[in-house]
């Protein structure tokens, strides 16, 4: 991972928020909040919150007493998402940093991180943190994206970008949000870090888009794959979207589309 792959910003949260968030996010917000809810806590730290997908879902599914503090590194995508849940007074956002969290020890019951742990430099020292957060009976409950190869729509942009850029494809989709998938080493990470359970599910949901466009749009510039392609073809991110929309097209057909997504949900006790 590089530096700039932490960096969502200008016009990629407000994409991120309309395109891609119920196109591949939506499906494990619902899970994951479904799945804090199991536990029954009193209070829920969320790392890596984005723009509020799976806040939201937790707010409507945890009960009127259960606080839920909302981090994100990013604050343009901490100010969509406060927008985007309204006047809840269980719900406090904080920016904030995985790797140095602003809490004291033992403050939660549970501590929670959508498709975030890709992006952390020192994913070891990240599960260390949210172990010291958690009180001993706690849960730590986080998601990852399988391989590329298991998720349609990104396996078919990542495929016309190579063909578009044969010398020097971007690599981000692999290099981070697709990049730490393997089961082994990433419960290896998480017993380092201290935990003494570890348990993986991998879990299959559907994609749905309105159109290959916007999964095209969603993927070329609502994350930081669009700096990329501005690296190689600058001025030309429109045009470029638009072949990604082609070829998306070529497989998926005309009008709405939908694809398989896979994701590996972890569940680690102290």
């Amino acid at each position: 991972m590089t530096g700039a792959d932490k960096v969502f910003a200008g016009g990629m949260p407000a994409i991120y928020e309309k395109l891609f968030v119920p196109m591949i996010f939506e499906p494990y917000a619902q899970e994951m909040a479904g799945r804090v809810a199991m536990s029954q806590p009193r209070d829920v730290l969320e790392i890596a919150a984005g723009t509020g997908v799976l806040t939201r879902a937790m707010a409507a599914r945890l009960g009127r007493d259960v606080l839920i503090v909302a981090t994100d590194l990013n604050q343009p995508m901490l100010d969509l998402a406060i927008a985007g849940q309204g006047a809840d007074d269980r719900v406090t956002w904080k920016q904030a940093d995985g790797l140095a969290l602003p809490f004291g020890n033992q403050g939660f019951d549970a501590v929670v991180c959508q498709f975030g742990v890709m992006f952390f430099p020192d994913r070891i020292a990240g599960y260390r943190e949210a172990r010291r957060v958690l009180r001993p009976a706690g849960r730590y409950l986080f998601s990852v994206w399988d391989v590329i190869q298991s998720n349609a729509f990104v396996l078919n942009v990542t495929q016309t970008l190579r063909d578009l850029f044969p010398d020097d494809p971007p690599r981000f989709m692999e290099r981070t949000p697709h990049g730490y998938h393997d089961i082994p080493a990433i419960t290896a990470d998480v017993r380092a870090a201290g935990f003494s359970s570890v348990q993986i599910e991998t879990v299959d949901c559907v994609s749905h888009a309105r159109s290959a466009l916007d999964a095209a749009t969603a993927y070329c510039q609502g994350n930081p794959l669009a700096v990329e392609i501005e690296a190689r073809a600058p001025g030309k991110l429109q045009d470029v979207t638009e072949t990604v929309a082609a070829g998306l097209r070529r497989q998926f057909g005309d009008g709405a589309i939908e694809g398989p997504i896979r994701a590996h949900i972890v569940t680690a006790m102290p």
